[in-house]
């Protein structure tokens, strides 16, 4: 007795005209699409092990795990002889529906994926975006969390963050602060300033390159207004910014530089005098 495959391929199996060869198909493709999904996720999760919170990271992954499932089962369908062209149209029905309905969502889980790939902002990132100003607490799929600085919770669609000018205080690893310091006329400028680099340089986070400055930036109306730019490491800017001022204009003080206060100069005519009722009769 020889052995056919062929015709145990085309041996039909009892329901309808599906054979045993087309049964083998449609384990073999379902067997392989899940292998092939269960891989996927695995790499997805991997990937996203830094950029997600584990239970944003495990819904995103079961999300593509079962897409690639329902795909392969679709794909396979056919071999047991079902017609799809019913099932197609009344899943486009339904997905147009759906689609109408949830096409914020959509738009805010898709933009989601891009701020996770595109990695813009992280947890812990002082931000402004669409006008809110605070430290971000949380990236999720539909949402981005913010607490502002005043300590406000703060839910920011994922697609109004996406579509906005993202503003990141911390992404780089040095700012630049600035002071505008007035100082009276009779002051010497050139002391004024030369002060005010010896404090700058006296202090340990305020950086030497790149290098501070500190000129005359223009004539006021009641002083000479000084300008001082200073770079110093992100993390400690805040700290730098008020601690700096607070000194300079101490060491001025001391060195007898003050701040000047508003002037106003009058002049009166030579003509002027004053009248009273009894002049006049």
């Amino acid at each position: 007795m020889m052995f056919n495959a062929t015709a145990i391929q085309n041996m039909p199996t009892g329901v309808g005209a599906i054979t045993v060869g087309d049964l083998l198909w449609f384990v073999i493709i379902i067997v392989v699409g899940v292998a092939i999904a269960k891989v996927i996720s695995i790499n997805v999760r991997r990937a996203l092990t830094e950029r997600l919170p584990k239970n944003e990271r495990e819904l995103l992954t079961k999300v593509i795990y079962y897409i690639i499932v329902i795909w392969v089962v679709i794909i396979a369908l056919p071999y047991l002889n079902v017609d799809l062209s019913g099932l197609l149209v009344a899943g486009g029905i339904a997905g147009l529906v759906i689609g109408f309905a949830s096409q914020s969502v959509v738009s805010n889980l898709v933009s989601g994926l891009f701020l996770m790939f595109e990695h813009p902002i992280k947890i812990g990132d002082n931000i402004n975006v669409a006008g809110i100003s605070g430290s971000v607490e949380d990236v999720r799929i539909l949402s981005t969390i913010v607490k502002t600085y005043d300590g406000i919770y703060t839910r920011i669609p994922n697609e109004k963050v996406f579509t906005s000018n993202i503003t990141n205080y911390v992404h780089n690893a040095v700012r630049r602060f600035e002071y505008s310091i007035r100082i009276r006329y009779e002051d010497d400028a050139d002391t004024a300033i030369r002060i005010t680099k010896g404090v700058i340089a006296t202090h340990p986070f305020a950086l030497k390159n790149p290098a501070p400055s500190v000129f005359v930036d223009k004539i006021g109306e009641n002083g000479i207004n000084l300008t001082a730019r200073i770079w110093a490491p992100t993390r400690n800017w805040w700290e730098v910014r008020v601690e700096l001022l607070r000194e300079i204009v101490k060491k001025l003080e001391e060195n007898g530089i003050d701040i000047p206060y508003p002037q106003r100069t009058v002049q009166f005519r030579d003509d002027l005098r004053v009248t009273t009722g009894k002049e006049e009769e």
